[in-house]
């Protein structure tokens, strides 16, 4: 990872000299355009560019600054194919840079957003429209990777090595083995007739307690007053 890191601060140490030479980079890529008479497209990819360093390049400026963009473009790339071998697996922000550096991939759609401003750079509307993708592909590129060397650095070192991980686990397996078999065991079931018989006592003491409990309220009624008085015959002695 260390190595990775290194080679993220070269690249951005020299796309800084090159940021600021992007309207070299325009008159370069605007005067070999011309030479090979393809004004009318816009500059789309990084094999274009390639082509117009090797067969329509008339001096060493435009030489120099077409060559310090395309060598950042293969450093990219090269830093990708580390961070592959380090990180086995999908990735969708490591295919979306493969993508976009491969030589042959359309850059006319793509636009680097705040806070890069090199768009904005641009010095019109029709300069916008043939080199905004030509420009955006480093600071986009380089934002991905970024992002990827951040993630990186927060795993646990057996994870960020490919390693480890699995072999912890099967070695801990055997030891951890009569534990987990204690707590999963459950008892045995009773035998079915100890089951049954169990049910017939519960229902035995279920009656049992109803029928007290019923004595219990017909002799709380009676202590209460609700006996009945004797019968005495209507008349004067009712009084």
């Amino acid at each position: 990872m260390n190595e990775v890191k290194e080679a993220l601060r070269n690249i951005e140490q020299n796309y800084r000299l090159f940021l600021q030479q992007q309207f070299t980079f325009m008159g370069a890529l605007q005067r070999t355009r011309e030479n090979a008479h393809d004004t009318i497209r816009p500059v789309a990819s990084i094999s274009q560019v390639q082509s117009y360093r090797d067969h329509h390049c008339n001096n060493s400026t435009d030489r120099r600054i077409l060559n310090m963009f395309l060598n950042i473009c293969d450093d990219l790339s090269k830093l990708c194919h580390k961070l592959e071998t380090l990180h086995s697996g999908n990735n969708s922000i490591l295919e979306r840079c493969k993508l976009l550096l491969n030589h042959s991939n359309d850059l006319s759609t793509i636009r680097a957003k705040y806070p890069h401003d090199v768009v904005n750079h641009l010095s019109c509307d029709e300069a916008k429209n043939y080199y905004g993708g030509v420009v955006s592909l480093i600071p986009i590129v380089l934002d991905c990777i970024k992002e990827l060397v951040t993630h990186a650095e927060k795993l646990p070192q057996h994870v960020r090595n490919g390693s480890g991980g699995s072999a912890i686990s099967e070695k801990r397996a055997p030891q951890d083995a009569p534990a987990r078999a204690a707590i999963s065991q459950n008892p045995p079931p009773a035998p079915l007739k100890a089951q049954t018989s169990a049910s017939k006592k519960h229902n035995v003491q279920v009656q049992g307690s109803k029928h007290v409990q019923k004595k219990h309220l017909n002799d709380t009624e009676n202590h209460s007053g609700k006996l009945k008085s004797p019968w005495k015959p209507p008349g004067r002695h009712a009084l």
